[in-house]
């Protein structure tokens, strides 16, 4: 989010150089700089005990490709603890443990997507109204399957 006006006291922001960051919105009301905001979401590569990984089919974000396991962070909650509840509610399944790998800015959507590996054993999946459908797919045959270059693909090479 990039700011015209101040979120505190409404005035219409002015520019202003500020040292080595250069020219931003600034409130001279508040004396507050109004730095551009992100979302900050987590993107996690499910792998499991026999060497799958979890591809989700969400026809809201690709009709073509399968993509990772993806949500916004909550006011209060880690990045570890929305890996866990995200991978709850879209897969239904425990996650076992969580690594961090890599974070990926993702300009198009104004975000920084902090991606992990999460462990959880191999279970039916239960899924959230969001997710069209889910499956185990062999490291060797899941980069086919995303969008070449995206930030899932990205993440699973990394994790494969």
């Amino acid at each position: 989010m990039r700011f015209q006006y101040c979120p505190h006291c409404g005035k219409k922001a002015e520019r202003k150089e500020i040292g080595d960051e250069g020219v931003i919105p600034y409130c001279t009301d508040c004396k507050v700089p109004l730095w551009d905001l992100f979302t900050t979401s987590i993107i996690a590569a499910v792998v499991n005990e026999c060497g799958e990984v979890a591809l989700l089919r969400q026809n809201y974000v690709s009709t073509t490709n399968h993509v990772c396991v993806a949500g916004v962070m909550k006011l209060g909650e880690s990045a570890e603890e929305t890996v866990v509840r995200e991978i709850g509610e879209e897969l239904g399944l425990n996650v076992k443990s969580v690594e961090y790998v890599k974070s990926y800015p993702y300009e198009k959507k104004d975000m920084l997507m902090l991606g992990f590996k999460a462990v959880a054993e191999k279970n039916d999946f239960t899924l959230s109204g969001e997710v069209d459908a889910a499956e185990w797919v062999k490291f060797e045959d899941a980069l086919s399957l995303l969008r070449e270059g995206s930030i899932a693909w990205q993440l699973v090479k990394a994790v494969i």
